[in-house]
């Protein structure tokens, strides 16, 4: 930026620094359990009632299927655990997501418009939560998943506490 000065109200782009819970290594097992099993039923279930060289056939695929998905179950959730980050801060609430397609995000305090928590039946049974902070922006609302259920509740309170106290243009 050749002849100008970095705008102080620009929020630096940077890791956040909380991971989310141990136990939503678990969630994430569990979400993905049903689709791996309605796959490999479904392939034995044609298999078995087909016959002759595609039972065969759809016998590789199951096996396929059930190695890829132990191998997603016992990889894909843990990566995820080392990789999504979120923090809040006075200025901003920053998440750091997914782990094929990077999603960085970052929403200022002033843009914050509604604070929600979500607890689905897993979530509840792993006593986990989801904050979704919805803003002023087109690309939908920022989600924290995968917190304990008490740090969601404090996140929740602090981020209400927060927007109410800064002076905002969330319009």
């Amino acid at each position: 930026m050749t002849g100008s000065t970095l705008d102080p109200r620009v929020l630096p782009l940077r890791p956040p620094a909380h991971q989310v819970d141990p136990r939503a290594v678990r969630w994430w097992q569990l979400r993905a359990l049903p689709a791996i099993v309605v796959l490999l039923v479904a392939q034995i279930v044609v298999a078995v009632a087909v016959g002759g060289t595609t039972a065969v056939v759809l016998s590789v695929t199951a096996v396929v299927t059930l190695v890829a998905g132990v191998a997603y179950e016992l990889v894909v959730p843990r990566l995820l655990f080392r990789l999504h980050r979120w923090e809040v801060t006075d200025d901003a609430v920053y998440t750091l997501s997914g782990w094929i397609v990077r999603e960085w995000r970052i929403a200022p305090i002033s843009r914050v418009q509604t604070v929600d928590t979500e607890h689905g039946p897993l979530q509840q049974m792993l006593k986990l939560a989801t904050v979704t902070v919805t803003t002023a922006s087109a690309r939908g609302p920022v989600k924290i998943a995968g917190l304990a259920d008490g740090d969601a509740k404090e996140l929740a309170r602090t981020l209400t506490e927060t927007t109410r106290a800064h002076a905002g243009d969330a319009t």
